[in-house]
């Protein structure tokens, strides 16, 4: 269900999932003119090629029937794994997605000894804000971030504390 992503081709299936999944989920979150000059910036095979190679980035496609139904991201930080990414298709089987890809992440988590998984949600979107707080994801801080031709970023931090193993 979850492959890592190490081939061109696998970073342009992200590249094609993200336009797709980003026309119906976050159009009307952020409006159709910011998220493509988002998709742009952030989600060309390009930009993903860079994360991967230069940034430590690990991207993992999510199957479903063996089609790419998602993907996620991770960046390992200090203290934390950011959640840089989780992105799924809408479907009736969607939110049993999205939950598996936030185990397999806390996994990861576990697996490199981080005690805290983040995230950032935009503020407006408050199905995933309610979603990942169901998930315990507590909300730790806001961030307003400047991404260039006169867009903004207006999200809330969420940090989820891994159990420590007795």
């Amino acid at each position: 269900m979850f492959t890592k992503v190490e081939t061109l081709k696998q970073i342009q299936t992200i590249s094609r999932l993200a336009q797709e999944i980003w026309e119906e989920s976050y159009f009307p979150i952020v409006g159709k003119e910011q998220a493509e000059y988002m998709l742009k910036k952030f989600h060309s095979t390009e930009v993903i090629t860079h994360q991967i190679l230069e940034e430590n980035h690990v991207y993992f496609l999510i199957e479903q029937d063996n089609r790419p139904a998602g993907y996620l991201a991770t960046l390992p930080w200090l203290e934390n794994l950011h959640l840089s990414e989780i992105c799924v298709k809408p479907s009736p089987r969607s939110s049993e997605q999205n939950r598996s890809a936030i185990h397999f992440a806390e996994r990861i988590a576990c697996e490199l000894g981080k005690p805290f998984i983040t995230l950032t949600a935009n503020k407006c979107n408050s199905n995933a804000i309610a979603t990942y707080s169901r998930w315990g994801f507590c909300i730790v801080d806001e961030v307003v971030l400047d991404i260039g031709n006169g867009f903004v970023t207006n999200d809330y931090v969420m940090r989820k504390q891994m159990l420590a193993e007795s």
